[in-house]
């Protein structure tokens, strides 16, 4: 029953997000900035407590693993400049700090907010330097865009962002290096990738041994799972005669998209955010827009461009909105799925906020017990809303799928 063409989709997720892993990453960068503006202090030296940029700062993809905020696990960098070529070390080499700011410059190339950056000027050191765990500031340019520059030794040298293949839509651009690392979202999907590929072969290395059994161990979550989304969604929507044509990409999106969602459910484990993010979701949904578009038959395309039964003077028209929804419906797709889950970290973080937001950052004792008998019920509430959307998410996800390719391939008797 499973095999290992439903691992097709987390292959395809990994190797795309490797080159493409800036390129729905400015927005989250100009967000991470922000959080920088936390490390202005209170009258008695305490540290104010931002809660957005705290949040924004723990859902966003970064070049360095965090653990419980002071456990970093230096990840692979993966740079290419025209001007030095091609640089691959370890993060390691930036010595990450609080927000995950580096403390060492290694060629060029600094940690801001856990996202590399590159010095501009080219006369700065090319060697490893140390600058420092506040050497960092912003300003706004004449275009009223946030430029981040590294104060170092009285001096203030502007950093380049990674470039970010967005074509402009969320601000991106082209600048002086290209990152291929291999970021904690990244990380994440490789995990999750193999922690599926060890489960569906565990199972169907049982179906071999136990075969005519009833199901043990892994099958008996498996299967349920496997049978409700052939039965109650592949079939409905595809077919019974088509639908095993297409139920390893239902099966792979499914399980892809559950597996992250749940990894990213662990408490205090990397802060992962991999569905949330527009550039995995873009990908599953690009995917998605690619099979329905190659797949889909005379019938369907008819019905876009020039669809039947209905007055001449208003096919143009119909046509305009239906070749419209060709492409809205892989945005929503991407849209969908990155909002729910973005908003609910969001919601458990801010929640997790309130103890410190009421403690004044540790000033009051008294606050912030107060702030953790209101945060405890509500972000443990929210936990529990997030196992569920979790679910549901993954399933939306695939029986829209599935809508979108049986309406494709329908041969339009009706």
């Amino acid at each position: 029953m499973l095999s290992h063409r439903h691992l097709i989709v987390p292959l395809i997720a990994v190797l795309f997000s490797l080159p493409l892993s800036g390129w729905a990453q400015h927005e989250s960068e100009e967000h991470q900035e922000e959080s920088s503006h936390a490390e202005a202090t209170h009258e008695g030296g305490h540290a104010a407590f931002d809660p957005t940029a705290t949040a924004l700062h723990h859902i966003s993809d970064a070049n360095v693993f965090t653990i419980l905020d002071f456990i970093r696990i230096p990840l692979p960098m993966i740079l290419y400049s025209k001007d030095e070529g091609l640089d691959i070390f370890s993060s390691g080499k930036f010595h990450p700090g609080e927000h995950d700011n580096g403390e060492y410059a290694y060629h060029r190339y600094v940690l801001f907010e856990g996202n590399v950056h590159r010095i501009k000027d080219p006369s700065f050191p090319n060697d490893l330097v140390e600058i420092g765990p506040h050497s960092f500031s912003e300003h706004i340019d004449d275009q009223n865009d946030e430029v981040v520059y590294l104060n170092y030794e009285g001096t203030e040298y502007q950093l380049d962002p990674r470039t970010t293949l967005d074509n402009g839509m969320f601000g991106g651009k082209f600048t002086s290096f290209y990152d291929f690392s291999i970021t904690k979202n990244v990380l994440s999907m490789m995990l999750v990738a193999m922690l599926l590929f060890w489960l569906f072969r565990k199972a169907a290395l049982a179906y071999s041994r136990r075969s005519g059994m009833a199901p043990s161990g892994v099958q008996s979550w498996l299967e349920p799972v496997f049978t409700f989304i052939r039965d109650e969604v592949a079939i409905p929507f595809i077919g019974r005669d088509r639908y095993l044509k297409y139920l390893p990409l239902l099966m792979s999106l499914f399980f892809f998209i559950l597996g992250l969602n749940l990894f990213g459910q662990i408490p205090f484990l990397g802060g992962t955010n991999v569905t949330g993010n527009l550039t995995v979701t873009g990908i599953l949904a690009i995917l998605v827009f690619l099979v329905v578009s190659f797949s889909g038959k005379k019938h369907y395309w008819q019905h876009i461009f020039w669809m039947p039964g209905v007055p001449v003077f208003v096919k143009p028209l119909l046509a305009f909105v239906e070749f419209l929804g060709v492409f809205i419906k892989p945005i929503t797709l991407m849209l969908r799925l990155a909002g729910n889950i973005v908003s609910g970290h969001i919601a458990i973080l801010s929640f997790i906020g309130l103890i410190f937001i009421f403690g004044k950052a540790g000033e009051s004792l008294g606050g912030s017990v107060v702030g953790t008998l209101m945060s405890v019920p509500l972000t443990m509430f929210m936990m529990a809303i997030e196992l569920i959307v979790a679910f549901v998410q993954a399933f939306v996800f695939t029986i829209l799928t599935a809508s979108y390719i049986g309406a494709a391939i329908d041969d339009g008797h009706h």
